[in-house]
């Protein structure tokens, strides 16, 4: 039912799960390939409930209309790829309260895009008027960025998070500037995953693994972990859950968040760590036969994963009932303090364990239409998952069943306009 062939197809090749053709739990069985870019596709940005933005090698920058593939807007300018790209709001000490677009060029010219990272920072308003600029930051440029209070942004620049503060025009000072605040080193290896976890906290994750949690207020380690994939083994007979082993599969690509649980893309697997039981209830130690890029929740206690090998995969986190009380992993969200530090402290932990529910990530959904790597994706509630890909390519995935439904709708509508349809009562 899924199985499309856009620009070579790809087939399951290694030892992560798979799923039958027809998957009757799948929603996503239709789609629109949307063709602007010329080269690797690593950004989306969703700018309201019915747009957003796509961005990558190629140095332009494309608006879409989510509900009709529509292309609205093309923004170029760059000579160089975009490493980054996200959205910021309006100041309150602007006068016109409008939203910001900010950019980062690899080449240091003025950019006409809505938000990207490389080796400058820049801020532009919604006419593209360039507002001011940093100077060069480095040659690895800028990795992601993220808002964070009282104005500032934090870019992720190799090993390093540097903190940005953005100054509105005041009577003293007609223009705009943006200041950098402080250098957070505590790094080893450069950042691969940069986000907002809440009102208090941010966290970034790195090529070895390593994750740090900043207060989002003094930019203070708040707790971090190092060396997770190596849990000690001495503490307990039973087996722990160990996350990974060979250096390719500690990476932390990507984590997410909901009120109960931390979804977090390690390596070629998806583990989730339930906040209230203090221990991962359900992990995919091999969801994908390749790293893991891109994580997020979905409706209906759903989980969506892309990955390098090109595959789009839809997981529904399911409650079991525990047979046997469950090891509390070491490492790993050991920074928060809920891994077990010694065997005796963890027995009132295995107590409370032994009559409760644990999860499976059970395999639902396996959205095949991309050759290449997918980098990340969208989910738009009224209008389907949108995706990017290495193959140039942008898929728009829509609910089958929602779709067939409002082509019959429209078809009434225009029958009865026509005088061709006759309803009686």
């Amino acid at each position: 039912m899924l199985r499309w062939l856009i620009g070579g197809g790809r087939e399951p090749q290694g030892l992560a799960e798979t799923i039958g053709e027809e998957q009757t739990q799948n929603p996503y069985t239709e789609l629109l390939v949307l063709k602007a870019h010329h080269d690797i596709v690593r950004f989306l940005v969703q700018l309201d409930n019915y747009r957003f933005a796509s961005a990558g090698d190629d140095g332009i920058v494309v608006v879409w209309n989510a509900q009709t593939g529509e292309k609205l807007l093309e923004l170029s300018g760059h000579t160089q790829k975009i490493t980054a790209m996200t959205t910021f709001p309006s100041l309150e000490a602007c006068e016109e309260k409008k939203q910001l677009i900010l950019t980062a060029s690899a080449d240091r010219t003025r950019l006409d895009v809505w938000l990207s990272g490389g080796n400058d920072l820049c801020v532009w308003n919604q006419k593209l008027d360039l507002l001011c600029k940093t100077h060069h930051l480095s040659d690895t440029g800028i990795s992601a960025l993220i808002e964070i209070p009282n104005n500032c942004v934090v870019a992720a620049v190799g090993k390093e998070l540097i903190i940005f503060k953005l100054i509105a025009p005041t009577e003293g000072a007609l223009e705009w500037d943006i200041l950098e605040v402080k250098r957070l080193l505590d790094h080893r290896d450069n950042i691969l995953s940069l986000v907002n976890v809440n009102d208090l906290s941010f966290v970034s994750g790195s090529h070895v693994g390593e994750l740090i949690i900043w207060d989002i207020l003094d930019w203070t380690v708040q707790a971090c972990e190092h060396n997770f994939w190596d849990p000690s083994p001495q503490l307990d007979t039973q087996q722990e859950i160990k996350l990974c082993h060979k250096p390719n599969d500690i990476s932390i690509h990507h984590f997410t968040w909901d009120e109960e649980n931390v979804f977090a893309a390690v390596g070629r697997g998806l583990y989730v760590y339930n906040l209230q039981m203090k221990c991962v209830i359900a992990c995919q130690k091999t969801a994908h036969d390749s790293s893991v890029l891109h994580v997020a929740k979905l409706p209906n206690r759903q989980l969506i994963s892309c990955s390098e090998d090109g595959s789009v995969r839809i997981w529904e986190l399911r409650e079991k009932q525990q047979l046997a009380a469950e090891p509390v992993p070491t490492g790993f969200f050991n920074m928060w303090g809920f891994g077990r530090v010694n065997k005796q402290a963890s027995q009132p932990v295995k107590k409370q364990q032994e009559n409760a529910t644990s999860c499976s990530l059970e395999l639902i959904g396996d959205l095949i239409g991309h050759s290449s790597s997918v980098g990340m994706f969208l989910y738009f509630e009224d209008h389907g998952l949108v995706t990017c890909s290495a193959d140039h390519l942008i898929i728009l995935w829509k609910n089958g069943e929602r779709e067939s439904g409002l082509r019959s709708l429209k078809l009434f509508q225009k029958l009865e306009e026509n005088g061709d349809l006759y309803l009686t009562v």
